[in-house]
């Protein structure tokens, strides 16, 4: 750091009023501290410090320099970090926790982007059930954490949320494909692909329809939200999921989203979160960055 010596040594003359006490404190001999101080005054042309009999005390011209010195030692302590940080992305990992259907679409595309930009940093992507991607994230099993449906735990902090509205999710050739928006009662008639009752997505569809006023049975229930995508994807069938679920699917043709006109679906809240601490690795930061813009982009998208 260009003049780091010179800044701690006026730093610390500040902080304790005496050469002597800075030249204890940092371990420099008082006389180098002395005439650090002396030639920069010199420089200055105004004096930084009164000499009193009891010590020194910052004059005004000091009182502006001290306020420069600790933002430069504050920032450059900040830059250190971040060069550390740097350094651990060439042998560091990242790990994020999610949901079956961001794990196959969202969350490893933004994954591989980051990947392609730091080659030797390791990425790992754990699929859990939301209850236990909030555990791993508040345990340090996780750094990073996107999920449907988070508990509320105080501990977390959330980065991105939002309220992913479900819709219909269907094939391309599907017959209500090209619709604009359609309504339950006009899904009624294909076959309905629902979570099974272990996922909280259950819940949210059945109790739409009972909403709307419909009674209906499932033709297929699945706890896997990649098999009711493929399900979706290879007949009449119709399932209901957000559209940051089927992100990859949309993007490449393989599904259609479809809004519900109806209001009847209950809240089906996306969230982005980490541990409630000052400080995360820059490599989850980066990740979290970038999953934020990934996840903007989606939400525009529709």
């Amino acid at each position: 750091m260009l003049h780091s010596r010179v800044l701690r040594y006026i730093d610390e003359v500040a902080r304790r009023g005496s050469i002597r006490a800075a030249g204890d404190r940092l371990n420099v001999a008082p006389s180098a501290i002395n005439k650090h101080i002396l030639q920069l005054e010199e420089d200055i042309g105004e004096p930084l410090f009164e000499r009193l009999p009891r010590g020194l005390r910052l004059t005004p011209a000091g009182e502006v320099l001290v306020a420069h010195v600790r933002k430069t030692i504050r920032e450059y302590s900040q830059v250190e970090a971040d060069i550390r940080g740097m350094k651990a992305l060439q042998s560091g990992e990242v790990i994020i926790a999610t949901m079956s259907g961001l794990a196959g679409g969202i969350v490893p595309k933004t994954a591989a982007r980051l990947g392609a930009r730091h080659p030797r940093l390791k990425i790992t992507v754990r699929v859990m059930f939301a209850h236990d991607i909030a555990n791993a994230v508040l345990d340090g099993q996780a750094d990073i954490g996107l999920a449907f449906n988070l508990p509320p735990v105080a501990q977390l902090e959330t980065l991105w949320t939002m309220n992913t509205r479900l819709g219909a999710v269907l094939s391309p050739e599907h017959p209500l494909a090209r619709q604009d928006s359609i309504s339950l009662t006009a899904c009624q008639p294909y076959p309905l692909i629902f979570a099974d009752r272990s996922m909280l997505i259950h819940g949210i569809v059945a109790d739409a329809f009972v909403a709307a006023g419909l009674e209906v049975e499932p033709a297929y229930l699945a706890n896997s939200i990649e098999a009711m995508k493929c399900l979706a994807g290879s007949g009449d069938g119709i399932a209901f999921l957000s559209r940051f679920d089927i992100a990859e699917e949309q993007r490449n043709g393989a599904l259609t989203f479809v809004p519900i006109r109806e209001q009847t679906f209950g809240k089906n809240v996306l969230s982005l979160v980490q541990r409630d601490k000052p400080s995360h690795s820059l490599a989850a930061t980066m990740l979290a960055e970038d999953l934020v813009r990934a996840l903007q982009a989606c939400s525009k998208s529709g």
